[in-house]
């Protein structure tokens, strides 16, 4: 057998290491994701252009960071596109062959690799991703769990929120919304300069809406993006709505894996996290589509959490309401059991779903 190149083995184990999200009030955002989410202050970094506070709850990392001067780059990025997802900080065994491999075929320098000591990570450089979001590349030690980006100082006392109630395991795949006749493109960049594999893609139709998605995904299976593109010979919706709002391509949502959406749901609404509401009428339906017990169509009701199955099993996912000022980011929870697909037959029922409701129409209830 063919010895894989560095390269190779470098971009393929790239896991998703931590998000970086800009935000205009630091104040403001920590407690919502440590009040609601149960996510945990683990690391701090300050400068004269910058405040930060990473956050961890399972094996997911954010760090929130607002800007404290005109040079640093959240200053342009919050006005521009309101708080959101500025970096996907992608893990590594080896920075400086990653890098190099995805510059040589094109990816823009955002930093050069620079070497760090202390408790933070050996190497770190960065590459531009889609719209204004980068991709920081991370180099930790083989055997080392989560770890705080480079600068960080560690918090002085260990998390006391019991995170592991909530169920939230990593995270699941990102959402990125972008303009018309960027899919191709962005799929490009992903395969060539950073490995992934392209291994999904549909045209999604609902009602007078259309739209087109791949999906890119790691060769580790560590980093998933769901990339989206309006169809522009159907009406506008959604995804021309978030482009709108958001002045171009971005993250969407991130999504997060559970071992038991409904679980996780009762917990973090419990905490104050406010879920998208499910119509009646996608219950009654549901139980014709996907084998389900009464019992486990019973707790999806009570809860407004969306089944979906493919080939390989099902899956359970639900959204949280937007609380974006712009509405242009929220988060999801999803549980798989086998199932690799991403729900997309949830779109398509909810939108029946709604039209049943709207006419007086229901199904059979089970």
């Amino acid at each position: 057998m063919r010895e894989l190149s560095k390269s190779a083995v470098a971009l393929g184990e790239l896991t998703v290491d931590y998000i970086e999200m800009y935000v205009e009030d630091l104040d403001t955002a920590v407690p919502e994701w440590t009040g609601r989410y149960a996510f945990a202050v683990v690391g701090t970094s300050e400068s004269a252009d910058h405040r930060s506070t990473a956050l961890r709850h399972g094996q997911i990392t954010l760090v929130l960071t607002q800007a404290t001067s005109e040079r640093h780059p959240a200053s342009a990025y919050v006005p521009s596109h309101g708080d959101g997802v500025a970096d996907i900080a992608l893990r590594t065994t080896d920075v400086d062959t990653a890098f190099r491999a995805a510059v040589a075929v094109g990816a823009r320098v955002h930093r050069e690799p620079s070497r760090h000591t202390g408790g933070g990570p050996a190497v770190t450089a960065a590459i531009h991703g889609f719209g204004d979001v980068v991709h920081t590349l991370v180099q930790r030690g083989p055997e080392e769990g989560p770890g705080l980006p480079a600068g960080f100082v560690p918090a002085p006392h260990a998390p006391d929120v019991r995170a592991e109630e909530m169920g939230l395991l990593g995270i699941d795949h990102l959402a990125v919304c972008l303009n018309s006749g960027e899919l191709a493109p962005t799929v490009e960049f992903y395969t060539q300069a950073l490995g992934f594999r392209d291994i999904f893609e549909e045209h999604i139709v609902v009602g007078t809406q259309a739209m087109e998605s791949k999906v890119v995904q790691s060769r580790s299976g560590g980093v998933t993006l769901t990339l989206i593109q309006p169809d522009v010979s159907a009406d506008p919706g959604q995804i021309d709505e978030f482009l709108k709002g958001h002045q171009g391509s971005g993250v969407q949502h991130l999504a997060f894996s559970s071992q038991d959406a409904v679980g996780s749901v009762r917990a973090l609404s419990d905490r104050g996290v406010a879920f998208l509401t499910t119509p009646s009428a996608y219950y009654d339906l549901l139980g014709a589509r996907i084998d389900l017990t009464a019992e486990r169509l019973a707790d999806l009701r009570s809860t407004n959490v969306l089944a979906d199955e493919d080939h390989g099993g099902q899956l359970f996912q639900i959204f949280t309401a937007s609380t974006h000022p712009r509405h242009t980011l929220f988060f999801e929870v999803i549980e798989r059991q086998g199932a690799r697909t991403f729900g997309s037959a949830n779109i398509k029922a909810l939108y029946e779903a709604v039209e049943l409701e709207r006419t007086g129409q229901r199904g059979p209830r089970r």
